[in-house]
């Protein structure tokens, strides 16, 4: 079901007894995180702040932190509806006749996505300031350490400037003053090579803030360069996404938005220093140099909701966005290495630290070709461990990978180490971007790769016995 607000979000969420509005004055700095921290990791409830203090504009918080919430969010009663759709649309057989042919054209138009629809007027636009004030919002400073308030869910929509493709990220923006703020994207991040292309002149940037929870979710995606966000939003909706142009940028944002702030950065103006943040790794990313968002303007519903987020020590709200993208994607990675039975992103491996891949092993060396392989698949060449598994191995039940790794694995023979790409945020790293990863053959050795010995099986009851035994159970009185 597609949104067409964030309030219509929030109603959704309230009758489901997944809100709690919270009337009580509380502060933007620190107060709200004590309080959204405490409800995230006892598994509560979205919280909306009708009360921030010295704010006008409502907040929501914690609206995608858990699997029901997630679901609601693209409109399914389970996120497995949406991995099994997709897996449904690439396996789709050669057509036979021509009835066959324009089944799949249909299939394949699917799973493009639904095309967007430019519209002359939005929602976004009821309001506009032309005079700027980014302290109209409610912007979390999140830790104590933080370097400042930072905008945490906006969806920062630009152009590429040689291309002239559409690209929607989510990168953190520290609000400095009132009219500018920080541009943390990563160098591995289409903003940043787009940025990096803008030879001269102003790169107009559009910031969306609410709008439906699908354009929200399509923005941290790790989708392939080539794929539209807004197509990818158009297909989890079931419905193209309307756009609209901004008023002072060229740059088109979905109408449905509660806030758009429109802007400029300069490529030939001086980098600033953004940071320290509180991250998703639990530790404090520290301060660097990013380019500096002017802003233009600022577009708004008449009556607006601010979203945001905090990450810190998991497990926090981003674990179920990040869980919805680890099934949502599976799919797809089965489509270059189908020997691919299941994935585990651990939450509190914090996605890019550590991966637990299942596989159907079919010849020597099969789980070290699989390293290799996800090391160089988009965001999965950060993965810094790597564990591999036979087919029968849980990937979700941490106590039987624990087992089995620490039974399978002889130290020297099944570990490997590569050097390449590592996630920015990844402090332990020798340097920036750049370090070590590891990778864990965990699969039954084979004869023919060099195990002589003989494999033990697992202890396991026979199925007799089990059977008479759930057939007594009760008469035993235990």
């Amino acid at each position: 079901m597609p949104y067409n607000s964030l309030s219509d979000f929030v109603q959704v969420l309230e009758r489901a007894g997944e809100l709690k509005r919270i009337a009580h004055p509380i502060k933007a700095e620190l107060e709200i995180t004590e309080i959204a921290d405490r409800v995230m990791k006892s598994g509560g409830p979205a919280l909306l702040f009708e009360n921030v203090v010295g704010k006008k504009i409502p907040l929501l918080i914690n609206a995608f932190g858990s699997a029901k919430r997630m679901a609601l969010a693209l409109g399914v009663d389970d996120i497995e509806d949406i991995s099994r759709e997709i897996a449904k649309l690439i396996q789709t057989r050669p057509p036979k006749s021509w009835k066959d042919k324009f089944q799949l054209l249909g299939e394949l138009i699917k799973l493009a996505g639904i095309p967007p629809k430019t519209v002359k007027e939005g929602q976004c636009q009821e309001v506009v300031n032309r005079e700027p004030d980014l302290n109209i919002l409610p912007v979390l400073t999140c830790w104590p350490g933080d370097g400042g308030p930072f905008i945490t869910l906006p969806m920062v929509f630009s152009k590429d400037p040689v291309k002239g493709t559409r690209n929607v990220g989510l990168y953190r923006m520290q609000v400095f003053d009132p009219r500018t703020t920080g541009m943390h994207w990563h160098l591995h991040k289409v903003g940043a090579r787009q940025f990096h292309q803008q030879k001269a002149g102003r790169f107009e940037l559009a910031v969306c803030l609410g709008g439906d929870p699908a354009m929200i979710y399509a923005a941290t995606a790790p989708l392939p360069d080539q794929i539209d966000e807004i197509l990818f939003c158009g297909f989890l909706r079931k419905k193209g996404v309307e756009l609209v142009k901004g008023i002072t940028v060229d740059v088109e944002v979905p109408a449905n938005s509660d806030i758009v702030i429109e802007g400029y950065v300069d490529p030939t103006k001086p980098l600033r220093s953004e940071g320290p943040f509180g991250d998703h790794t639990g530790f404090y990313s520290l301060a660097d140099d990013y380019p500096v968002f002017h802003v233009t303007c600022i577009t708004q519903r008449k009556s607006p909701i601010y979203p945001t987020t905090i990450v810190g020590r998991p497990p926090m709200e981003d674990a179920y966005l990040g869980k919805a993208t680890e099934r949502l994607f599976l799919p797809l990675l089965r489509v270059t290495l189908p020997e691919i039975v299941d994935m585990n992103l651990p939450v509190h491996g914090v996605f890019h630290n550590l991966a637990i891949i299942s596989i159907k092993k079919e010849y020597p060396a099969h789980a070290r070709k699989v390293m290799h392989a996800l090391w160089g698949l988009g965001q999965m060449m950060f993965t810094k461990i790597l564990i591999i598994v036979d087919h029968d191995v849980s990937v979700h039940d941490l106590s039987e990978v624990t087992w089995i790794v620490g039974n399978h694995i002889d130290p020297k023979r099944d570990t490997i180490f590569v050097e390449g790409p590592v996630d920015v945020l990844d402090h332990a790293a020798p340097a920036l971007a750049y370090g070590s990863k590891i990778g864990i053959d965990a699969t039954r050795k084979w004869r023919s790769e060099g195990f002589e010995r003989e494999w033990p099986d697992a202890i396991v009851m026979d199925d007799k016995t089990k059977k008479y035994i759930d057939s007594i159970w009760e008469k035993l009185g235990i």
